[in-house]
């Protein structure tokens, strides 16, 4: 509920304005004179000013006023004020509102017409102190990974901010990190934020698939193998281990590791030791593993698939990726991203992709951000453009419905609060200002 202060040394206008207000919801507050207004702001909190400009009994030049005017401006620089007298020049007027006033009424006024200003004035305060808040979170954030190697990475939601800062405090370790998460949720870019940002990051990251190798040709890959190990390998060769000695090995896909692989990099990860294929001479390497997977792996060990003792020197800490459809904050930054500002997104695209369920998760938003880069015919891309499978749409809503029944619920028992009803879900408060603004809820 809105706090609206008065100042008017008229006791009949106050009263008519006070009851005004409280009819449509507002507080409101009234005091006479400037020493007054002083007193009550130093000890409340108030959203608008409703300002006379004349106080003194037959003062009718405004220069009270203006003096006021520009003290509570400095006072209060985010707070509207409106200005309201029957007697003040014009060009009084114009120097103030261009000084930052709101508006000018005069008396006598027009209900409906200063209501009109007055719920205008409040909407575009909220609107403003929002963005500062919003600025001063980005800071904040920029602040907290200042001198940090991002490698790139775009985010806006808490879950990202969140696991970003454990992948920054464990990235000075040799510990071992298994990373979690659906396919495409972008595992392989916390792998590079952990070695970036490690006393290793001047030697080799090396990234390995262990989904696309052959089993055949697994052990030969990561631990090398003499020549004539196996049919057609004329020379020795280097396995990922001895070329990432002294780096960081990334095993994405580990779940595809074979059991006999699986023994081989247990003994790595305990002793620092393997021998090559067709070799028994011992070799020594100095690397981390950090390892990622899409997969159960708590099955995979139940199933005899998957080794526990390895499991938990893989596991040392675990860094789980959430699916971009719980990382709505996200997912416009990442467009922007994707399009790198040669396209913009309209206001109904932006609306398309947030209320997509992205099943492919970032993997998907960048494939569909790079086709309509390279397919929309103007400069700013439509939801058309964006051609999102239709087949994902009824799912959507049912989760959508369910969410805005959970954000009118929050704010009717928040009172029209956005902070408390923000704090009732568990999220911010420019993150709810989001959501009300995508299902049209509008502000209490």
């Amino acid at each position: 509920m809105a706090n609206i202060l008065i100042i008017d040394d008229n006791d009949a206008v106050c009263t008519a304005l006070k009851t005004l207000f409280m009819l449509q919801g507002y507080q409101a507050h009234s005091v006479a004179s400037e020493q007054q207004a002083l007193a009550y702001l130093a000890t409340a909190q108030v959203d608008l000013i409703l300002q006379d400009m004349n106080f003194a009994k037959g003062e009718m030049t405004g220069s009270q006023g203006k003096a006021l005017f520009y003290q509570l401006r400095a006072l209060l620089p985010d707070t509207a004020i409106i200005l309201m007298t029957a007697w003040t020049s014009i060009d009084m007027v114009v120097e103030l509102v261009k000084a930052g006033a709101c508006d000018y009424i005069a008396k006598p006024w027009d209900d409906e017409r200063l209501l009109t200003t007055v719920a205008k004035a409040l909407q575009l305060s909220q609107l403003q102190q929002s963005q500062q808040r919003l600025a001063q979170k980005q800071q904040a954030r920029l602040s907290a990974f200042a001198g940090k190697d991002l490698c790139g990475l775009v985010f806006a939601s808490s879950a990202m901010e969140q696991l970003l800062q454990m992948a920054l405090q464990l990235a000075p370790s040799n510990a071992a990190v298994l990373i979690t998460g659906e396919n495409g949720t972008g595992k392989e870019g916390i792998a590079q934020v952990l070695h970036a940002n490690s006393p290793r990051k001047h030697k080799a990251l090396v990234k390995v698939n262990m989904g696309a190798l052959p089993s055949d040709l697994m052990e030969a890959e990561l631990f090398g193998a003499e020549a004539g190990a196996y049919s057609g390998l004329g020379k020795t060769r280097i396995g990922r281990f001895e070329a990432a000695d002294g780096g960081t090995i990334f095993l994405d896909e580990i779940g595809n590791l074979s059991l006999s692989g699986q023994m081989k990099l247990l003994r790595v990860l305990q002793t620092g030791e393997f021998e090559r294929l067709g070799s028994s001479q011992t070799r020594k390497v100095d690397v981390r593993v950090l390892s990622a997977t899409n997969a159960d792996l708590t099955k995979a060990i139940s199933s005899g698939a998957f080794r526990q003792d390895l499991y938990y020197r893989l596991n040392v800490v675990e860094l789980h990726l959430q699916e971009l459809k719980n990382r709505r904050d996200d997912i416009l930054p990442l467009a922007r991203l994707f399009l790198r500002g040669e396209k913009t997104l309209s206001k109904e695209a932006e609306q398309a992709l947030l209320g997509y369920s992205w099943p492919g998760n970032v993997r998907e938003l960048q494939n569909i951000c790079q086709r309509a880069l390279l397919l929309a015919p103007g400069a700013q891309i439509q939801p058309a453009d964006l051609a999102l499978p239709q087949e994902e749409q009824p799912g959507k809503r049912a989760l959508d419905d369910f969410e805005q029944q959970q954000i009118e619920q929050a704010l009717k028992d928040a009172g029209g609060v956005i902070a408390r009803a923000a704090k009732q879900l568990g999220i911010s408060r420019q993150a709810l200002y989001r959501r009300m603004e995508f299902y049209g809820i509008a502000t209490p």
